[in-house]
């Protein structure tokens, strides 16, 4: 639901508030400049995130006016740790959040992996003789978490289905 800003105060509501407050004003359902005049208020429009770094996130942080007068959302990147006086530093947490996220990320790869080793399963039956390029295959699937850049995998680091 869209919110719009009071001209006047600066106040910002979603339009059923907006609505709560003109009770006694017919409105129509879709507001267009006329009944944004009449209740001398402007639309707030979307706008993207801000830009962020590693540990940092997007927050909404009120409304601003662009560069054509049109009222925005304004996003503003902040850190996502501090440090916690008597506690963990801001290195600590953030060296404790990417070791979960590796760990996250390992355990996903890990899932793949199995998965595509499952696949292939059946060539490595009693009663089947698996071709030279399965078991390089098969092995290079096991040999994922030793990989350099393991658990942070790019595509062409995994190896081909022959």
């Amino acid at each position: 639901m869209g919110e719009y800003r009071e001209r006047t105060t600066g106040e910002v509501k979603t339009q059923g508030e907006w609505r709560a407050v003109f009770k006694k004003m017919s409105l129509p359902k879709v507001w267009n400049s006329n009944a944004c005049n009449a209740m001398n208020i402007d639309p707030v429009l979307t706008s993207p995130a801000a830009t962020t770094s590693t540990y940092q996130i997007s927050v909404r942080d009120g409304v601003e006016q662009n560069a054509n007068g049109d009222w925005v959302e304004k996003y503003v990147a902040r850190d996502m740790f501090a440090d916690i006086e008597g506690g963990e530093t801001k290195a600590e947490q953030e060296t404790a959040y990417q070791a979960t996220l590796d760990a996250n990320l390992a355990a996903n790869h890990r899932s793949n992996r199995n998965v595509k080793l499952a696949e292939t399963d059946w060539t490595a039956m009693s009663d089947v003789t698996m071709a030279d390029n399965m078991k390089t295959y098969r092995q290079a699937l096991r040999d994922l978490p030793t990989h350099s850049d393991w658990p942070n995998l790019e595509d062409n680091d995994w190896p081909t289905k022959p």
